[in-house]
């Protein structure tokens, strides 16, 4: 058993922090927020709850500025406040916006909201327990390896949960009559929106793919659709 001791120990502190980091995200998203109820978006969310068979789908708006959208442990769906006023300042559609939401709800339904929180957890159960064994071999950057390996190993995890996110957006998009035309307008105004600097980090470094990959994925699944 002691044996097994180290072993067992990262996956218990992983477990904490797991549990520790869903109680912190939802009494954050509580706090600093409240249903969008915004009579000019309204028809859009009206599109997409009926291509999807609900009664509704609800948004929340998430008082913060940086400009985003995400996907709640509970599953709830968030825009931010600084993405919201895009839209009332016209910088962003309608339609593309609710390709944000089309892409959030693509996240619950393919179970990666959940997924990441537990991901986060066991990317520090995992950081712990290669650091473990690589200083036992490399003493002075045995931890520092075990972190590259794990960030780099939840990137990869993480670019793929957004591919799968944007085709079921794009899906979502396309049955409810929107088609893909609003969500790569959306990419191509991403980058101005949040301030990010194309190419930088490289792409196998960052969580999100590059923009003109993703575009160039929805295109493809476009022309499929269409052959179909």
């Amino acid at each position: 058993m002691l044996k097994l001791l180290p072993l067992i120990l990262p996956l218990l502190y992983g477990y904490v922090i797991y549990r520790f980091s869903v109680r912190n995200t939802l009494k954050e998203l509580d706090e600093k927020s409240s249903e969008l109820a915004d009579p000019a978006f309204q028809p859009v969310l009206s599109r997409l709850a009926a291509a999807l068979g609900l009664e509704r789908v609800r948004v929340y708006l998430y008082e913060i500025e940086p400009v985003n959208g995400l996907a709640a442990p509970d599953g709830r769906i968030f825009i931010t406040r600084g993405f919201y006023n895009k839209f009332r300042q016209g910088e962003v559609s309608a339609e593309e916006l609710a390709s944000v939401i089309a892409h959030e709800l693509g996240h619950v339904a393919l179970g990666h909201s959940r997924r990441r929180m537990i991901d986060f957890s066991g990317q520090n159960a995992m950081r712990m327990a290669l650091g473990a064994v690589f200083s036992r071999f490399i003493p002075v950057i045995g931890y520092w390896l075990a972190n590259f390996a794990t960030s780099l190993l939840a990137a990869r995890l993480s670019r793929s949960d957004e591919y799968e996110a944007d085709e079921y957006a794009a899906a979502l998009m396309t049955k409810a009559g929107f088609g893909v035309t609003p969500q790569i307008e959306l990419f191509h105004k991403l980058e101005r929106l949040t301030g990010a600097v194309a190419g930088s980090p490289p792409a196998w470094l960052l969580s999100h793919p590059k923009t003109d990959e993703r575009i160039e994925a929805i295109r493809s699944l476009e022309a499929r659709w269409q052959k179909a």
